[in-house]
């Protein structure tokens, strides 16, 4: 599994005008995508890396301040475009592997106390967020 995390202050998704989900102040917007050999315990392990890792202000995690999450499934974290100009997706999971291993990360967390949002899988979203830092880390499990 691999994450594109970003500290923010605030973010949110929109569907088709409508606000799927948001975070307000200080969090964590995490991009999620899966490949071909994860699982339910590559899920696990992520959420706790995610609940712990120390980017927040004053190098605190999420659990240290309990800060939300707005967690956002994106399969193209496993594009390639290192040859031609169009992206291949070959690495990254299909849905029906994808999607029940993102709510994995999702239900991981909130069993360790986070409040998470999220975004719609497989639907076109907009997302906008205000990173703080800037500061972004890429996170591969």
């Amino acid at each position: 599994m691999r994450a594109v995390v970003q500290r923010v202050d605030g973010a949110e998704v929109v569907v088709a005008g409508e606000t799927v989900g948001n975070i307000v102040g200080e969090g964590l917007c995490v991009l999620v995508g899966v490949t071909h050999e994860d699982t339910p315990e590559k899920a696990a392990q992520l959420a706790r890396k995610l609940w712990s890792v120390r980017i927040l202000e004053g190098e605190k995690s999420c659990s240290d301040v309990n800060a939300p999450l707005l967690v956002i499934s994106q399969f193209t974290l496993y594009g390639d475009a290192r040859k031609g100009r169009r992206p291949t997706w070959n690495a990254a999971a299909p849905g029906e592997v994808a999607e029940p291993l993102v709510d994995e990360v999702v239900a991981r967390l909130r069993e360790l106390g986070a409040t998470v949002a999220t975004g719609r899988f497989g639907a076109d979203m907009r997302v906008s967020l205000t990173n703080h830092g800037p500061f972004t880390l890429v996170i591969d499990v």
